[in-house]
């Protein structure tokens, strides 16, 4: 199972039907899960089917997974909160007993590079994602690229950076290699963790656990999250009539 991150427009479709055509075995079967928001436009050869899948008013997801596919690919809607989908998807996971091989997040340089207050939207992408994959640079200076790298090298994330050229990538077996190369540990099962601070206990008590949350997923009271994001919908062109 893999999930696929980015915003609309940012070249998702042209670069995972290049993961598909190119990344998997000749005996592999590939299935797609497309947010009902997006368009079922076709995905490339190989495919078992292109699904719908909604995500439900309060918690979680509808969704169906096909039976005879190999690999899954859940491409998230590209216009809405994708922590919120995420946290949706975590729990449909979770009861499904399904583990996520990876998560890719496609890059849209140009509109990054415009908006520079969508830096924190992008922020919370690469902090679930194991590759970021870096798409339509066209205009975009190689000096803001570096930038906007180097600001995730310097704090030491883990993920994989990967340029995306004309719609491919240089080896998708190894963007599809099923290892965690992501900050977020909520598709790496229950992590638990101290409920109070070290220098909060007296010698010999006993250290309360608790299970790790997410920063992203983390709210106040009232519901509303401590991390949060832009409105990607915002900065992109309105949705055809």
């Amino acid at each position: 199972m893999y999930i696929v991150l980015g915003s609309t427009g940012s070249g998702r479709r042209e670069v995972l039907a290049d993961l598909i055509g190119d990344g998997l075995g000749g005996g592999d079967r590939a299935a797609v899960l497309v947010s009902a928001g997006e368009s079922a436009d076709p995905f490339g050869p190989g495919m078992v089917g292109i699904l719908p899948w909604t995500l439900r008013p309060g918690a979680g997801v509808d969704a169906a997974f096909p039976d005879d596919a190999t690999h899954v690919f859940i491409l998230l809607d590209g216009r809405m909160n994708p922590v919120d989908q995420l946290e949706a998807w975590k729990e449909w996971l979770d009861a499904s007993g399904i583990g996520v091989a990876r998560v890719l997040c496609v890059v849209d340089c140009q509109l990054a590079q415009a908006n520079p207050a969508l830096f924190a939207w992008f922020e919370a992408c690469v902090h679930f994602s194991d590759v970021i994959l870096l798409n339509r640079r066209e205009g975009v200076p190689n000096k803001w690229i570096g930038e906007f790298r180097g600001r995730f090298e310097r704090k030491f994330y883990p993920c994989h950076f990967e340029f995306v050229r004309g719609g491919k990538v240089e080896n998708p077996a190894l963007i599809l290699a099923p290892v965690a190369r992501r900050m977020s540990h909520v598709f790496d099962g229950e992590e638990w963790v101290a409920e109070e601070d070290e220098e909060d206990q007296d010698e010999g008590d006993e250290v309360e656990m608790k299970p790790e949350e997410d920063p992203y997923f983390e709210r106040r009271m009232g519901g509303r999250r401590i991390r949060e994001i832009p409105d990607i919908a915002a900065y992109l062109p309105a949705r055809p009539v």
